[in-house]
């Protein structure tokens, strides 16, 4: 598979995005307790774990439009479904834009 980088705060990504700093967000901290510096913290890996997500979808949607094989898109568009799915059960989209993009593009692979 692909390998794997452990960010600072806990949060596993690919190679491509280690340089991404949260060092900018620490100017801003004005948390008196704990339990609120926690919750910074854990919202910046979600974060930052859930625009890794949408993008890599994004990326695949792209990838899937773009094909010009039937057959290629065919094999292709289950996975982008079950990405888009995902996106939609953690609430990082909408769920009638989950419902929308997978209608499009399942048009699109039959219109090939």
């Amino acid at each position: 598979g692909r390998q794997v980088f452990i960010l600072v705060r806990g949060v596993r990504f690919p190679y491509g995005l280690q340089n991404l700093s949260i060092e900018h967000i620490n100017f801003r901290i004005m948390a008196n307790h704990k339990s609120a510096l926690k919750r910074i913290r854990s919202n910046e890996a979600k974060h930052l774990r859930n625009k890794y997500q949408h993008k890599t979808t994004r990326n695949a949607i792209k990838n899937l439009r773009s094909l010009e094989g039937k057959k290629d898109a065919e094999e292709m568009l289950p996975g982008v479904c079950a990405m888009i799915d995902k996106l939609a059960k953690k609430n990082i989209i909408h769920s009638n834009k989950a419902s929308n993009l997978k209608s499009k593009l399942t048009l699109h692979v039959a219109s090939l």
